[in-house]
């Protein structure tokens, strides 16, 4: 199943990747999301992915680099099991919102809410 990335961040380089494809997921949850990650890559000493299977739902992953040898692979998945129980709302929001603005499923609710959006600007 395909993959789509989110966020991944890099412990080893400190850095950090947005992809464009989700920009429009709402700030605040994306600010959410950054932070989850960039604070588990270096919680983990790790490379941690957020991101999209092709059918919505939500995955977390965490990867060394080939000459890590310290990296907890025991952990990993107790940590992952971890947020995902904690952010549970978060990952409901973030499936929803894939179903709405990346499915054809979901084109027309994405079309009513841009119609009263609208609505909304223009009766200010």
């Amino acid at each position: 199943m395909e993959k789509k990335v989110i966020f991944s961040a890099s412990y080893y380089t400190q850095k950090y990747y947005s992809n464009p494809e989700f920009d429009g997921i709402p700030t605040s949850i994306r600010n959410e999301l950054r932070m989850i990650c960039i604070s588990l890559a270096e919680k983990l000493h790790a490379i941690f992915t957020i991101g999209f299977y092709e059918n919505g739902e939500v995955y977390f992953e965490a990867r060394a680099e080939e000459c890590d040898y310290d990296f907890d692979e025991i952990g990993v998945p107790l940590e992952i099991k971890r947020l995902e129980s904690e952010q549970r709302e978060l990952i409901k929001m973030l499936k929803l919102w894939y179903k709405i603005y990346m499915t054809p499923e979901g084109q027309p609710i994405k079309e009513a809410i841009l119609k009263e959006t609208e609505k909304r600007k223009n009766s200010d």
